[in-house]
């Protein structure tokens, strides 16, 4: 998974639940879960070697995920393209 490529979050389209989330200043990666309305932010499960733990989780806000967050790089579309 570390090598993997990492890119900034400019854009709430990026956050789809299952996207592999990495802290900019730590190694962890986390799988994105649903955005919770009430408590205003999405749910994180953390990985660890490709298994995720439901039994912990953590709310994150779209703002702290842009600023500390780095999400895993979409697949290329060149190819779709007409």
């Amino acid at each position: 998974m570390k090598n993997k490529n990492f890119e900034n979050i400019f854009d709430a389209y990026q956050l789809v639940a299952g996207a592999k989330i990495k802290g900019k200043q730590q190694d962890e990666i986390f799988e994105l879960g649903v955005y919770d309305a009430l408590k205003r932010g999405y749910t994180l499960y953390p990985l660890e070697h490709g298994v995720k733990y439901d039994d912990f989780s953590v709310i994150v806000s779209e703002k702290e995920l842009k600023n500390n967050f780095l999400i895993e790089g979409g697949k290329d579309n060149t190819a779709i393209a007409a």
